[in-house]
C-alpha cells in the first residue's frame, strides 16, 4: 500500500460510499487512491467500511501496520491484476513442493504430530480438489501427478483478483498452498492454518524454547493469516 509510515493524520473522516463500479473509502471526501495511483474500487460496501474503519482508527501518526485490509486491496490492484497470469502460476508451483508433502523421519513425536494435522489437509485436497499429492521423508524432491498439480491450478485460478492477493499472502505466510486453500475454504481457521504452518517451528520451540527473533516472525505469519481469512470473509459478505 501507500507508503503512509511516519506521515501524520492528514484527514478527519474517513468512509465508505459508493463509487461507479463497486465501493471507495473517502478521506474528507476525497477517494484514496492506491500507490500505483488507481482509485480505490472495492467489490462489497462489508470490505469498503472494513478498510474505512483501518483509517478511522488511525491515531496522530499513521501506522501502515495496523492496515491489513488497504494493504490487501491495494496489492490487487496494483501487482495481482496487471500480472494475474504470473501470479496464478506462482501459487500454482506451491502445489509442486507443499510443505504437507515433506515428513520427517523421526523422532516419533514430531512425526505423529505431522501425520495427525497434516494427513488430513492432504485427504481434503484430494477429496474436495481433486489434487491427490505424494509424501515423503526428508528433503528429497518427491514427484506430484500432473493431474493435482493441474488441479491445484483451477482451484487458484478460481480466485478473483482480491481473492488472489489474500490467496497469495497466506500461501507465502504458510509456505504451503493447500493450507492456504483450505483457510480460504474454511477447513481450517487461522489458528489451525498457523498450527499446521507452524508445526514444525512449534515442536522445536517447546523442546529448545523460543528467542525473540522467532517470536517476531510467528506473530508476522499470525497476522498475516488472520488478514487474509478476514479479507476473504468480507469478500463474500
Amino acid at each position: 500500500m501507500v507508503s503512509v509510515g511516519g506521515m501524520k493524520r492528514f484527514y478527519k473522516a474517513a468512509e465508505a460510499a459508493e463509487a461507479e463500479a463497486g465501493f471507495t473509502v473517502l478521506l474528507d471526501g476525497r477517494a484514496v487512491r492506491t500507490p500505483g495511483r488507481a482509485l480505490l474500487v472495492l467489490p462489497n460496501r462489508a470490505l469498503a467500511e472494513a478498510v474505512a474503519g483501518e483509517w478511522a482508527a488511525q491515531e496522530d501518526e499513521l501506522r501502515p501496520q495496523t492496515m491489513a485490509l488497504m494493504s490487501l486491496a491495494c496489492t490487487a490492484i496494483d501487482l495481482v491484476r496487471p500480472r494475474r497470469a504470473e501470479v496464478v502460476a506462482e501459487l500454482r508451483d506451491y502445489g509442486a513442493t507443499d510443505l504437507l508433502c515433506y515428513r520427517a523421519a523421526g523422532p516419533a513425536a514430531l512425526v505423529e504430530r505431522q501425520a495427525a494435522h497434516w494427513q488430513p489437509l492432504l485427504d481434503w485436497a484430494a477429496q474436495t480438489l481433486d489434487a491427490p499429492l505424494n509424501t515423503t521423508e526428508g528433503a528429497l524432491v518427491v514427484a506430484q501427478p500432473e493431474s493435482a498439480l493441474a488441479a491445484l491450478g483451477r482451484a487458484v485460478e478460481s480466485h478473483d483478483d482480491m481473492a488472489l492477493a489474500a490467496l497469495a499472502t497466506a500461501v507465502k505466510a504458510s509456505g504451503s498452498l493447500v493450507i492456504a486453500l483450505a483457510l480460504g475454504a474454511g477447513r481450517l481457521d487461522p489458528a489451525g492454518a498457523f498450527e499446521a504452518a507452524e508445526l514444525d517451528a512449534s515442536h522445536q520451540i517447546e523442546a529448545w524454547g523460543e528467542d525473540p527473533e522467532a517470536a517476531k516472525r510467528r506473530a508476522v505469519v499470525m497476522n498475516d493469516l488472520r488478514a487474509a481469512r478476514r479479507f476473504l470473509s468480507l469478500l463474500r459478505a
